[in-house]
C-alpha cells in the first residue's frame, strides 16, 4: 500500500484509513482502487460543519477562548498511564475503541517553511517538544460499519514534563496563524502540498483546546484533514479525522472530545 501523504496518525493510521475507505496513493498518483479518494471520517453535505451535536461548528470564526479546569493534577503520565486514560469501547455508544495496529512509527514528512513545523509534528504523529510517553487509539463509528465515509477517528494521547505540553499547544496555535496560505513539505516519500490552513470553532475541552483544518492536495483534488488538540495539566490528546472522498470538512464527534477530555487527569 502506497502513500497519500503522512496524517497524523502517520504511517499506521494512513492505513488504517486506507483499510475503512480503500484507497491510498502518494502525492500525484492515485490508487487503483477507486482513482484515489477515500474517507476517513463523515464528511458534512452541505460542504460547512453544521451546528449539532456531532459538529457544533457553524463558521470559520475564531474558536472560543481556552476554559480552565483547576483540578487537574498535572501528573506526567507513563505509557500504562496514557492507556488507562484513553476512551476505550463501551464509554461513548456505537464506537469501538482500539490500539492503533503500528502506531509506533512516526510520519518523515519537514516542511519547507520554519513556521509550519508544529503543523507538520502533528500531521506526522509526533507532536512537539517530544512527549514523554505516546499512545495511539483509532475510534470507529460501528453503527455506520460498511459505508464508505464511516466515521474514524484517530486519538494521539502524549504526556509532556514541565511546561512543554503548554509549549506544544503555543506552537500550534501560532503556525495555524502563520501558515494560512499553506505550506509545503518534502519527506522520504516525496513532496507534499497543503493548500490552507484555518482555525475551527468547535466547542472547547480540557483547559485549553485548539481545532483547525488543514488542507492537503493530491493532483488536484483538496483533502481535508480536521485536528482538535486538547490539554488538560501535563497531558495532550490530538483527535484527528479527514475526508478522502467528498473534499468537504469532516466532523469530529463531539461526544467523543467531550468523553476523552473528561477521563484526563
Amino acid at each position: 500500500m502506497t502513500r497519500v501523504f503522512r496524517t497524523a496518525a502517520v504511517a499506521a493510521t494512513t492505513a488504517a484509513l486506507c483499510l475503512a475507505a480503500a484507497a491510498c496513493g502518494p502525492d500525484g498518483e492515485k490508487s487503483e482502487k477507486d482513482g484515489g479518494k477515500a474517507a476517513g471520517a463523515t464528511a458534512d453535505p452541505s460542504g460547512t460543519a453544521s451546528a449539532n451535536a456531532s459538529d457544533p461548528a457553524a463558521s470559520d470564526s475564531a474558536a472560543p477562548a481556552p476554559t480552565s479546569t483547576p483540578t487537574s493534577s498535572g501528573e506526567v503520565l507513563d505509557k500504562a498511564g496514557l492507556a488507562k486514560v484513553a476512551l476505550t469501547t463501551g464509554e461513548v455508544a456505537a464506537y469501538e475503541v482500539t490500539p492503533m495496529q503500528g502506531g509506533e512509527e512516526s510520519g518523515t514528512e519537514r516542511s519547507e517553511n520554519k513556521d509550519c513545523e508544529p503543523l507538520v509534528a502533528v500531521i506526522n504523529g509526533a507532536p512537539q517538544p517530544t512527549p514523554a510517553a505516546t499512545v495511539f487509539r483509532t475510534v470507529m463509528d460501528k453503527s455506520e460499519e460498511g459505508k464508505d465515509d464511516q466515521t474514524v477517528v484517530t486519538e494521539i494521547l502524549t504526556s509532556h514534563p514541565k511546561d512543554a505540553a503548554q509549549q506544544l499547544m503555543r506552537g500550534v496555535r501560532d503556525a495555524v496563524r502563520a501558515c494560512a496560505g499553506g505550506f509545503r513539505t518534502s519527506s522520504e516519500d516525496g513532496p507534499s502540498t497543503y493548500t490552507e490552513v484555518k482555525q475551527l470553532p468547535l466547542p472547547p475541552a480540557g483547559q485549553e483546546s485548539i481545532a483547525y483544518q488543514v488542507t492537503g492536495s493530491i493532483e488536484g483534488d483538496k483533502v481535508p484533514l480536521v485536528f482538535q488538540l486538547v490539554r488538560t495539566g501535563s497531558t495532550v490528546v490530538t483527535f484527528y479525522v479527514a475526508d478522502f472522498l467528498t473534499a468537504k470538512t469532516p466532523q469530529l464527534p463531539a461526544e467523543l472530545v467531550a468523553a476523552q477530555a473528561a477521563k484526563l487527569p
